[in-house]
């Protein structure tokens, strides 16, 4: 019930009297949060409101913890997915989920169908200054492809060698939406920004020399980018960038499906 169109056919087939009221009430019941033992409440609800289930952040958890969570979760919604998890953690949670998926790279595990289609239009191009930061960039490429996104990668383009952004102009000019990760001093999405036509979303990594001050020098960068058009999310949150850039992308589906000639 966490899902509009189920939500939509249940409170129909109450209102033509297929299903009891009783029975509706019964599977409403968990829909604005349910109790994990003492030490979780989930938030069955957020679907509906946001358009984008809660996720697990695995950090401070312990494996059991998290495996409890994920149960609950899996119940009521198609894809599960926890972030920032350790292989060592998911070797524990391999013995105590069943069906868990790993992305070792993007450090999440997930409970996904097999092939998951993109379920909006659109493009979310995912670049990378450097290999170093590809962790950030792929946690951002994989929620926004568990999410239902098509997702273009381009790895390892930075401004120290530009004629490799340059040679891939395609990968800027086809996506609706780029998501561009970088650290050391963080200039890539300038560059990128003056050169699409589409929002553009700085992701600021962690990795640098020690004036890069573990992120906050990319950060001050790209927040103070000379190009138009960039919007800056915190330091290493790919998770948090796949999810403006799927905002971004639901709202250009919803004002298209609102319009008279659609």
């Amino acid at each position: 019930m966490t899902n509009e169109k189920n939500l939509r056919s249940l409170l129909e087939a109450v209102a033509n009297g297929k299903v009891s009221p009783d029975i509706a009430l019964d599977s409403l019941k968990g829909l604005t949060y349910e109790s994990v033992g003492e030490f979780a409440k989930i938030d069955h609800h957020r679907q509906l409101r946001t358009g984008f289930p809660e996720v697990i952040w695995g950090p401070g958890k312990t494996p059991d913890q998290i495996a409890q969570i994920i149960e609950v979760m899996r119940l009521r919604n198609p894809v599960v997915m926890a972030t920032r998890i350790e292989s060592a953690v998911y070797s524990a949670l391999q013995a105590k989920v069943r069906g868990l998926r790993y992305y070792e790279m993007a450090r999440i595990c997930a409970i996904a169908p097999p092939t998951i289609e993109p379920q909006f239009q659109g493009e979310i191009g995912i670049l990378s200054a450097g290999t170093a930061d590809l962790p950030v960039a792929e946690e951002a490429a994989v929620t926004a492809e568990l999410s239902g996104f098509q997702v273009k990668r381009l790895w390892d383009v930075g401004v120290a060698g530009i004629h490799r952004l340059l040679n891939n102009r395609h990968v800027i000019d086809s996506a609706s939406v780029l998501i561009v990760v970088a650290g050391m001093e963080g200039a890539l999405p300038s560059v990128v920004a003056g050169l699409a036509n589409c929002p553009v979303i700085a992701v600021p990594t962690s990795v640098g020399y020690g004036a890069s001050f573990s992120g906050l020098a990319p950060l001050l960068t790209m927040l103070n980018s000379c190009a138009a058009g960039v919007g800056v999310v915190n330091i290493d949150n790919g998770f948090g960038a796949a999810v403006l850039a799927g905002q971004i992308l639901r709202t250009a589906e919803k004002l298209r499906l609102a319009s008279p000639e659609s």
